[in-house]
């Protein structure tokens, strides 16, 4: 296995619902996951008072965010509205943030379990600045697999 992760470099990352790509995006952050972790003190036969930690039973993950240029494609826009419509019976999706060397070649996938976004940002409009527009999709899941 190789472990030459200069290809990712300036890379691009693709975003995939149900084995289907509505985009591709530049940015990503929240791919992480954090264990609980439990506190038990104790005090020893000499009265030190003494508190270790151990790993707790459950995992938590922080939410996604994607950014990418503004595009006219409204498929990320259309899931957003399908899952605001649906209000209580959300439909939760797969999803999986692909990520691509400079020649679209994919170098490491990391899959959303029961996922669904939760906000859609685009950025201000301002006619002064020439800055790019950018939308910002964020998502929530209940499990982060590295596949």
């Amino acid at each position: 296995m190789s472990t030459d992760f200069s290809a990712a470099q300036g890379g691009y990352f693709s975003f995939e619902i149900d084995g289907t790509t509505p985009g591709f995006f530049t940015s990503c952050s929240g791919l992480s996951s954090e264990v609980d972790v439990i506190e038990q003190t104790q005090i020893t036969v000499t009265g030190k008072k003494i508190t270790t930690k151990q790993p707790g039973p459950s995992r938590t993950y922080s939410e996604v965010v994607l950014k990418r240029g503004f595009t006219k494609d409204r498929a990320i826009n259309d899931w957003f509205d399908e899952t605001v419509d649906a209000a209580v019976k959300v439909t939760r999706k797969t999803g999986s943030i692909v990520i691509l060397s400079r020649e679209f070649k994919e170098l490491a996938r990391f899959n959303l379990d029961r996922c669904f976004p939760s906000k859609l940002t685009v950025s201000d409009l301002n006619a002064a600045s020439g800055e790019a527009m950018v939308e910002e999709l964020t998502i929530r899941h209940d499990e982060l697999t590295w596949a």
